[in-house]
């Protein structure tokens, strides 16, 4: 029994700190959030630069 509550404690626990995750990588926007925005050729949200 106890077990039972642990293991849904921990699934409903994970699931909500993924929302929350989730909810503030979308406030970000696209490129901010992404992981790759360091290194990413498409430069989101800056002026075109030229070459």
């Amino acid at each position: 029994m106890i077990a039972s509550i642990i293991i849904g404690a921990a699934i409903f626990g994970y699931a909500a700190w993924a929302f929350v995750k989730f909810i503030n990588k979308s406030k970000k926007g696209k490129c901010a959030a992404c992981d790759l925005s360091n290194s990413c050729s498409s430069q989101c949200g800056l002026p075109p630069q030229n070459k």
